[in-house]
């Protein structure tokens, strides 16, 4: 079955953000102020694709949405960091309102609607396990009559760390949170348009059948200055500790994430 990643990488989207803007370019001079790319690339670097790139289920595509005013030097930057990553592609698109946008172009790679599909959405500053395109696949196969006989299904893995990124390292908490937008996939049944970026992640099991999976950390939820969703966040970043030897080690190995150099990147 086809699996598509989506992720929006400072796109100008017309709606979909928190923080709202009175027009497209003062969204755009938010979006591409440098310190805030900066610290994008920064987090993409090293939180984002570490663990994409070494998933143990290669069969993936990872779709990046950015805007087409993004700035030649950011677009090539971007296009150095996923010139090993085979399964990633850029799909520049003028401002356009939030989830038709987002449909359009998970749909326009998915090709075939006559096909079921697996979706799953990504944040640039977050990150999943190497195995989650490999257990996403496995979920929707054990959970075979569920998705034969539902449109739509979605499959939340919900055990994963809360994490801030800086010069001195990694801070991390082991978490425990339901449809956190990370980790969060969703099998899409022949014939239908909807996709994963059609329904807020907090309220997906108000439309399907949802499965929730716990036994093992399947995430990195990034935590900065510059999320959008940092204006509700529950828990501040400041009672993060930074990760001990132990936990170093299962990022490295759960996450493709290295500790040394995430502290070089951002120092």
């Amino acid at each position: 079955m086809q699996v598509i990643g989506f992720c929006r990488f400072s796109y100008p989207a017309q709606g979909g953000f928190q923080v709202e803007h009175l027009s497209d370019q003062d969204r755009m001079e938010f979006l591409y102020a440098p310190d805030r790319m900066e610290d994008r690339f920064r987090h993409f670097e090293t939180l984002c694709l570490p663990g994409l790139m070494a998933q143990t289920d290669p069969d993936f595509t990872f779709v990046i949405l950015v805007g087409d005013t993004l700035p030649d030097r950011y677009r090539a930057r971007l296009d150095g960091l996923i010139a090993t990553f085979p399964q990633a592609k850029i799909v520049a698109r003028p401002p356009r309102p939030h989830r038709k946008i987002c449909q359009e172009v998970i749909n326009a790679e998915r090709g075939d609607l006559s096909a079921p599909c697996l979706q799953f959405r990504h944040d640039d500053d977050d990150a999943v396990a190497v195995t989650f395109v490999q257990r996403l696949r496995q979920a929707a196969d054990d959970c075979e009559g569920l998705v034969r006989n539902n449109a739509l299904v979605g499959f939340d893995f919900n055990r994963g760390f809360v994490t801030t990124a800086a010069a001195d390292g990694i801070r991390a908490r082991e978490e425990l949170e339901p449809y956190w937008g990370v980790a969060l996939g969703m099998a899409v049944q022949a014939g239908h348009k909807l996709t994963i970026m059609n329904f807020m992640h907090r309220r997906l099991p108000r439309f399907m059948p949802t499965v929730t999976l716990t036994d093992t950390p399947m995430y990195i939820r990034g935590h900065n200055d510059h999320n959008d969703s940092r204006q509700s966040e529950r828990r501040p970043a400041a009672e993060l500790p930074l990760l001990d030897q132990d936990t170093r080690r299962l990022f490295r190995e759960t996450f493709a994430i290295d500790d040394a150099k995430v502290r070089s990147v951002f120092g």
